[in-house]
């Protein structure tokens, strides 16, 4: 059963995103993307409130995605992309990225914290952050 409402678009949309965000740190990382992405449509809090589907979560301007001004992320997606995606909206987690609603690839180490939210881990090239459960629960669910 989905943890989002989504569409055949929506599901192609999501993989297109966590491929261009994070092909280079593998599948896992491309689904902790996912992870990221679901957390922020599911969320209700923070910045993402107005958010009321997949789409709206790609394409949130600002505090979207950068990969979204990139030519890479409008290819085709792929089967196995399109299946990673079908993953996480499945509502399957990937520590790091279980309650994240931030991620970002810093040159260096993981600042403790980005946007207010705290280090949950690093997977690869990418940190990843999480709200206070008491802040955003929906995320915790």
């Amino acid at each position: 059963m989905a943890v989002v409402q989504h569409t055949e678009e929506d599901v192609k949309l999501l993989a297109r995103l966590m491929r261009a965000e994070a092909e280079g740190d593998g599948q896992l990382g491309m689904l902790m993307v996912g992870n990221t992405g679901v957390n922020r449509v599911i969320s209700d809090c923070s910045d993402f409130t107005d958010l009321t589907s997949l789409r709206d979560m790609v394409f949130q301007s600002p505090g979207g995605f950068e990969a979204t001004q990139k030519g890479y992320f409008f290819q085709r997606a792929r089967q196995k992309d399109i299946d990673l995606a079908r993953k996480v909206i499945k509502g399957e987690k990937y520590h790091p990225a279980s309650h994240s609603l931030w991620f970002f690839k810093p040159e260096g180490s993981c600042p403790a914290q980005w946007f207010d939210q705290w280090n949950a881990g690093r997977y690869k090239s990418h940190c990843f952050y999480n709200p206070l459960e008491s802040e955003c629960p929906r995320v915790f669910r």
